[in-house]
């Protein structure tokens, strides 16, 4: 969760859960498996509340998007990333968002309706008041009565490639539209702004910075009326010009479009995106841009109706229920279509392309989603899952190197370490990678052997050579960045961890490939967690450029750890847990730790109290902790490595106190969402199957919060096409798992992986009101993968393995 200066605290917000046409409109859109009936009946779009989030720096986004859609059109009120719940005016309604991230990113073209004379150009200073209860949101639209102006009422849907906006004005010969391109949540560079007809508007936008300062992204749009203004001008500073339909400035600049309004009140328009061309806006918006404000939003609806409808519950109340498919939801908002509909992309080279048999994706917040939301998307949506992988090795083509934080067309180089490995590992574990697993695994070799080129833009493992020649990466505080964005100098110790973490994965990936060399130096490099173990603190430490222990010996007052401490990063060693509770006293040492942790005997006598004012401090609170921090992404596999200790029954007590900070309220979203991260922490806990070891293709086992979870697959992927989860009677009482059965056979072990949700159709849960042997025995846990040990079982037992797909 990149840091922001906005630094709220957290509230306890409402009161904790109780213990818990097409899937894109346009061309290039998948088909969506059908679904089964909604048990209840009801559509499941009406237990969706886009406020979650939008308020306590959840940093959500209320409006208008379809699944993955390259617009999202949504309300900006001053936040520094787009909308707060707390704020009272509306800026405008831009066309760019990204749900859940730390810094203002996006925000592009804020679009306003107003009445009378134009007589300020800040967008702060004319911004419309509106209320809440003037205000309503739904999965594909939004609406809003602003009551300044006379009164308007602003109404937003959207397609995959075009934003729809429709007004409803006072009676006035001044009714204004303004289209600010000078001002955004990000540093706007330079603007043009062209009035073509009486109808129509084009833009090209050029910003940069998230964060920190980037490499600059381009964007056009077309914005056409649905019916001829009786005036326009633009204005540049504070300078407006009645009349002038071409202008060209950096800063503060923009066009107002004028109707009169006193016989036929509403205006719409349609405004398209392109990241390559104003020809591309204008392709995307004749491919999209047509039909009714209604039949778009019906479309939209639609849309979000079949994709929710891949994953049908039953239990749980209402409340549960709003926050788990509110979650769904907001898990499919990104990654976002690039290409438009011709296939053409604005590569990582900046010069144009052309995505032939897949759709381009772009925004990559890999360090957050490689845990979570990267293997949900991989389940419930393969296909595109694929896309994006593909998108991900286009960018090593035409960029020179893999991403770590990508934005639009250009790296940002935020946070740490190296999430691309296992984002593109577990593809080829899911059987995604089909026909480019060679290429991919060029690629993530180049990035894991070596570092960019000082004339890169791209940091990727920027501490590697040290790392390769010492086995850690050194933390070397107020060492000059020569390169903006993070730097893995300045976290020294989870750097050195997620390296290991990576290398892991690819030694895995080697194996199956047979690549037995590689494989074995990658697997060597995957125990390098331990050299940064400190035996005298029993914590992991940065050590500095000569090898030496530093910082502060207290764990909790730890250095080198992005985001976190030495506490909350002692459990990301998903690729040995074994070999990492040895260091700390095996199973028993390490359950007195993890109990230490969460507050064990706490969270037993009050889960959510404890999951309040325990775990959570405040959104951005990431340091001088030994509690477990359950709002940001180091902390998210820790409940699950109870799995690892032989008591299964702690991670199901971990996970359903952390579920209770998801709400369906405004507050309801415990840290930023992260494009989907935290959301898909939520619904993957939820169903009671969590990626444990992200990279890889094992799912850990936890107890469900519904008596029933009924998956539809996708059939390319998933033969059966289904996959069913029971849990009868789950309940706060009766939350610990007795026993379960994979297609009716016995099974003590606490984790699956894809091949059996391939293979199966019905994991069936026991439950009961105490804990039971259940995934105890020395087998049950899910083993180490990609050290050298786990390679000699699978070769064992196995041979090389081959993709779980393939």
């Amino acid at each position: 969760m990149p840091w922001t200066r906005r630094n709220r605290p957290r509230t306890a917000g409402a009161a904790a859960v109780a213990l818990l046409g097409s899937l894109l409109i346009g061309p290039a859109a998948h088909a969506v498996p059908a679904a089964p009936a909604e048990p209840s009946g009801g559509r499941l779009t009406d237990l969706v509340n886009p406020f979650i989030g939008s308020q306590n720096d959840g940093n959500t986004y209320p409006g208008a998007a379809v699944p993955f859609g390259m617009v999202q059109l949504s309300p900006d009120t001053g936040h520094t990333t787009g909308y707060d719940y707390d704020d009272s005016r509306i800026r405008g309604f831009s066309a760019v968002h990204l749900s859940g991230v730390g810094c203002g990113i996006g925000g592009d073209l804020p679009v306003l309706p107003t009445t009378g004379d134009l007589t300020e150009t800040d967008y702060a200073k004319y911004a419309a008041a509106f209320t809440h209860d003037g205000e309503s949101a739904r999965p594909g639209s939004y609406r809003v009565r602003l009551t300044s102006y006379g009164g308007i009422t602003a109404e937003l849907t959207a397609t995959a490639r075009t934003g729809r906006q429709r007004y409803t004005f006072p009676a006035t010969d001044k009714a204004n539209v303004l289209l600010n391109t000078g001002q955004s949540l990000h540093k706007t560079v330079s603007t043009r702004v062209e009035v073509l007809d009486s109808r129509t508007v084009r833009t090209t936008i050029t910003g940069r910075g998230f964060c920190q300062d980037t490499r600059p992204y381009t964007v056009h749009t077309l914005t056409r009326f649905n019916r001829p203004f009786t005036a326009y001008g633009t204005w540049r500073g504070d300078t407006v010009t009645p009349g002038s339909r071409d202008s060209t400035a950096p800063g503060r600049h923009g066009a107002y479009v004028r109707f009169d309004t006193r016989k036929d009140r509403v205006v719409e328009a349609s405004t398209s995106l392109s990241y390559v061309d104003a020809a591309g806006a204008a392709r995307n918006l004749r491919a999209e841009g047509g039909g009714s404000f209604a039949r778009t939003k019906a479309a939209a609806d639609a849309a979000w109706e079949r994709r929710l409808g891949l994953v049908r519950v039953q239990g749980g109340d209402r409340t549960l229920r709003r926050t788990f498919y509110s979650s769904l939801y907001r898990s499919f908002l990104a990654p976002n279509i690039g290409s438009d509909v011709d296939g053409r992309y604005t590569g990582w080279d900046q010069r144009p392309h052309r995505a032939a048999g897949f759709t381009y994706f772009q925004n990559w917040s890999l360090w957050d989603t490689y845990r979570t939301q990267t293997q949900l998307l991989s389940l419930l949506a393969p296909r595109e899952a694929r896309d994006m992988a593909l998108s991900v090795l286009r960018i090593d083509q035409e960029g020179g190197w893999l991403p770590k934080w990508g934005y639009g067309t250009a790296e940002t180089n935020i946070m740490t370490g190296d999430p691309v490995t296992p984002f593109l590992t577990n593809a080829h574990r899911q059987g995604l990678l089909k026909g480019h697993e060679e290429e991919a695994y060029a690629a993530l070799r180049k990035n894991a052997d070596g570092v960019p080129p000082a004339a890169s833009p791209y940091v990727g493992r920027e501490a590697n050579a040290a790392y390769l020649k010492d086995g850690y990466a050194p933390y070397l505080k107020g060492r000059p960045h020569t390169k903006s964005g993070d730097s893995d100098f300045d976290h020294g110790a989870s750097a050195t961890l997620e390296y290991a973490l990576s290398d892991a994965m690819l030694a895995q990936m080697a194996q199956e490939l047979g690549h037995r060399a590689d494989a074995e130096r990658f697997a060597a490099r995957a125990l390098n967690y331990r050299k940064i173990f400190d035996r005298s603190t029993g914590f992991f430490r940065a050590r500095d450029g000569a090898g030496a222990f530093t910082g502060p010996a207290d764990p909790a007052k730890s250095e080198g750890f992005h985001e976190g401490t030495a506490w909350q990063y002692q459990w990301l060693v998903p690729q040995d847990l074994p070999g990492m509770l040895a260091l700390i006293g095996g199973k028993d040492g390490g359950t007195a730790r993890l109990d230490s942790f969460f507050a064990y005997p706490q969270l037993l006598k009050d889960p959510a109290r404890t999951a309040r004012e325990v775990w959570v401090n405040g959104p951005y609170d990431y340091y001088n902790a030994d509690k477990y921090n359950p709002q940001n992404e180091p902390d998210l596999i820790a409940p699950y490595t109870y799995l690892s200790t032989g008591r299964p029954w702690k991670t199901t007590d971990v996970v359903h106190a952390a579920l209770t900070l998801f709400t369906d309220t405004p507050s309801g979203m415990t840290g930023n969402d992260d494009l989907g991260t935290m959301s898909a922490w939520m619904v993957l806990s939820s169903m009671g199957v969590y990626p444990v070891q992200p990279g890889t293709d094992t799912w850990g086992l936890s107890t469900p919060v519904f008596d029933r979870v009924d998956l539809t697959l996708d059939r390319r992927y998933y033969p059966s096409g289904r996959f069913t989860l029971t849990a009868p009677g789950t309940s706060s009482a009766h939350r610990y798992i007795q026993s379960v059965r994979l297609d009716g056979a016995p099974r003590d072990r606490t984790y699956l992986t894809t091949a059996d949700l391939r293979s199966g159709r019905e994991l069936a849960f026991s439950v009961g009101p105490e804990p039971s042997r259940w995934g105890t025995g020395d087998q049950a846990a899910p083993p180490p993968v990609g050290t050298p040990g786990a390679l000699a079982a699978a070769s064992r037992q196995h041979g090389a393995r081959t993709p779980a797909g393939g």
